[in-house]
């Protein structure tokens, strides 16, 4: 008997619903980025995109433990020369936390094509509605 190797043609998607709410962030980040990839299946193959469609709802109330809000800083460079941008996660979590949850799963997956194919299937919404109910996502536990 041959091992079952998942390919693009046999890959079934479902759609999950991630509330974050009262969570920590990195470990909502952490399901959700296991879920993108398709690790939780039985039929997972790790060249080929099983995954599955995530819905964060509620990021604005994920909560960083610690001292991460004063002390953790999202940079990026716009390309210029002394054009280094950085935002306290204080401030992102109260203006973007859409973005925040986002940066995190981004980080968990893998950096290739296959990555950001997976990135493409995150939703993450600010409050408790979403637009996807045409779609039936069910609630991860």
């Amino acid at each position: 008997m041959s091992t079952f190797m998942a390919n693009k043609n046999t890959v079934v998607r479902k759609w999950y619903i991630l509330d974050a709410a009262g969570k920590p962030l990195g470990r909502t980040a952490a399901t959700a980025a296991t879920l993108l990839r398709g690790k939780h299946k039985p039929d997972y193959t790790p060249h080929v995109d099983c995954g599955d469609f995530v819905i964060v709802i509620n990021a604005d109330k994920a909560v960083l433990t610690g001292n991460k809000l004063t002390q953790k800083y999202y940079r990026h460079h716009t390309g210029y020369v002394g054009h280094l941008k950085e935002v306290q996660y204080k401030t992102l979590m109260a203006t973007k936390p859409e973005m925040a949850m986002n940066l995190a799963v981004k980080g968990m997956l893998a950096k290739n094509p296959t990555g950001r194919h997976q990135l493409d299937r995150l939703k993450v919404y600010k409050g408790a509605e979403h637009k996807h109910a045409a779609q039936k996502p069910e609630i991860w536990e």
